[in-house]
């Protein structure tokens, strides 16, 4: 049997890989066992599954594989707080995968699609188009990787922002897999108040995760005050317009008791103005929210510039005087081109 045949075990639930081990002869309990191998152990060879016996490994071995990722680039900020990883899988489709070193823990950014199909005008992740979807391990093992490196450091993973390359909300089932399966105690046992999940509006899918009763912190892309201004710069903004998705974000907030981020990129001489603050103020007024102003990581091929400091802090006090909660991204990793995209549209050229 080749690799291509076998059943991959990663990405599974302990009871799912209960039900695909059972007709080989191995007792339900091994998959828990299997699966504290595979994500607390982040082991990815089954004969180092010590309390299986040879033969039930030996079984395992012929009839199932295990999803490894291969690095392919990364790149390390000048102060050491920024790490970027571009991380592919079997196929040679890449990821970037982001560590964020922050004074209250570390950070790590997963991509959840390869490519984007959302057209964002200030976006390298959508250069090149959607090419597809991660899975709910691939993107668990984006995660694992650098839980391995920061063992060595004695540290751990502390958050998770689901932020990288794709729309989350657009890959839905897999990124909820994930989401359940990183807060399993056989897992990560990650807290979901640790976990935050950045969307560009997808209005119906927002309703959804607000059904399903998880506390993660629900981030929205919003980058304009006005639907003009937002479909020229989100096209998907033509399809669930500011009033639509301002209405979900309020849904969200009352479903779960959280308070929505809303991410605004500023743009030099594009949205950064006085009367941009004044609007975007007027509209959040009320609102259980943040605002998160980005400057923006200029992507060459946008020809997109940051404003200077003297518009992000005059884009700040408008807000915070009109009683906005706001802060502004401490920047991380400008000098790696940490936004989104980036590493892997530089090495995907080279490879060209």
């Amino acid at each position: 049997m080749t690799i291509s045949d076998k059943t991959d075990l990663f990405g599974l639930f302990a009871y799912e890989i209960a039900e695909l081990i059972t007709p080989f002869g191995l007792k339900p309990y091994r998959g828990k066992q299997i699966a504290e191998w595979l994500y607390k152990h982040n082991v990815h060879q089954f004969d180092a599954m010590t309390n299986l016996s040879k033969e039930q490994r030996s079984r395992l071995a012929e009839n199932f594989a295990i999803t490894e990722v291969t690095l392919k680039a990364k790149q390390h900020s000048a102060d050491g707080q920024t790490s970027k990883f571009l991380l592919a899988f079997s196929d040679d489709m890449a990821v970037e995968t982001v560590l964020m070193r922050h004074s209250y823990g570390n950070s790590v950014c997963v991509s959840t699609q390869v490519g984007c199909a959302m057209g964002c005008a200030f976006c390298a992740s959508t250069l090149t188009g959607l090419v597809r979807n991660l899975t709910g391990g691939e993107i668990l093992a984006q995660v694992l990787y650098i839980t391995e490196l920061l063992k060595l450091q004695d540290q751990k993973v502390d958050s998770i922002v689901i932020m990288g390359s794709g729309e989350p909300l657009a890959n839905y089932d897999n990124v909820l897999r994930f989401i359940r399966l990183v807060h399993e105690a056989y897992s990560l046992n990650l807290g979901y108040r640790n976990i935050t999940l950045s969307t560009s509006g997808l209005v119906m899918a927002m309703d959804k995760l607000a059904a399903e009763g998880l506390p993660i912190t629900l981030s929205i892309s919003l980058h304009a005050p006005n639907n003009v201004l937002r479909s020229r710069l989100m096209p998907v903004n033509n399809r669930y317009p500011l009033e639509q998705v301002l209405a979900a974000g309020n849904r969200y907030a009352e479903a779960t008791g959280r308070r929505i981020t809303y991410e605004y990129t500023l743009i030099a001489g594009v949205n950064d103005q006085p009367v941009h603050a004044k609007e975007l103020a007027a509209i959040l007024k009320g609102r259980l929210a943040n605002v998160n102003l980005i400057p923006i990581n200029p992507v060459p091929e946008r020809g997109l510039l940051r404003p200077e400091l003297s518009e992000i802090n005059r884009f700040e006090q408008i807000l915070k005087k009109e009683h906005i909660n706001v802060t502004v991204r401490r920047e991380m990793g400008a000098d790696i081109a940490a936004a989104c995209g980036q590493l892997r549209h530089k090495v995907c050229q080279s490879d060209g």
